[in-house]
């Protein structure tokens, strides 16, 4: 079974639908219900519908709660973006941007690691190339992303020796509907659509049985 966070749109919609079309058992989450509801109405076979708020411990633990049986693989796809000159960000902003990308990831990896650490279970961390490299206007966008690398890199150390395996994932521009709520003017027709690096992802994420890809960069042409 799979968990998919971030499902009710881009990439983590995308990601479900192609393994679903795989047959494969899926628990997608979300804030909102319609829209994960939506998105499953789409799909074949039973696929459970689970909104939750990341951000919220309590509603964290009741996620993982209500799965039928451990997940195989979790996907992080949730966060937001918020871009713009430093000095014209606005505090409110940035801490739902903070809450959405570094929080939310923090509580998801705190628990999953508290239930899971001695189970084969991947979990799967989206971040953005933005983790990587600086870039101007993106500020506290990259700030958040490089927080959740470190915290990453840094829960790697700690389950040396576990079963549970985190991997990275870095994936460059694509054409969602993140940019619509990022305050960016952005022009998107050259980013990749999310079925496309949705596509490249799921292949990338296939493992052998001694053998796994840790970290994943999506390049856009």
């Amino acid at each position: 079974m799979i968990l998919i966070t971030g499902a009710s749109s881009g990439l983590g919609a995308a990601l479900a639908s192609l393994y679903n079309a795989d047959g494969i058992q899926l628990s997608i989450t979300g804030r909102s219900k319609q829209r994960l509801a939506q998105v499953a109405g789409k799909m074949q076979g039973k696929v459970q519908v689970k909104p939750a708020e990341l951000c919220d411990p309590v509603s964290v633990s009741a996620l993982l709660d209500s799965l039928q049986q451990i997940p195989d693989t979790v996907i992080h796809c949730a966060g937001s973006g918020y871009f713009g000159p430093i000095e014209e960000q606005a505090p409110d902003e940035i801490n739902s941007l903070i809450e959405n990308n570094l929080t939310a990831t923090i509580f998801l990896l705190r628990e999953l690691v508290r239930r899971y650490r001695n189970h084969k279970v991947n979990v799967v961390i989206v971040m953005s190339t933005a983790a990587q490299a600086a870039k101007a206007g993106e500020s506290t966008y990259c700030a958040v992303k490089w927080a959740v690398r470190g915290l990453v890199e840094s829960v790697r150390l700690e389950l040396k020796g576990c079963s549970m395996k985190l991997i990275a994932v870095y994936p460059g521009g694509m054409a969602t509907d993140f940019w619509k709520t990022s305050g960016a003017d952005q022009d998107t027709s050259t980013f990749m659509p999310a079925e496309e690096a949705a596509t490249m992802l799921k292949h990338a994420l296939t493992s052998t049985e001694r053998g796994y890809i840790s970290d994943i960069t999506i390049n856009r042409s």
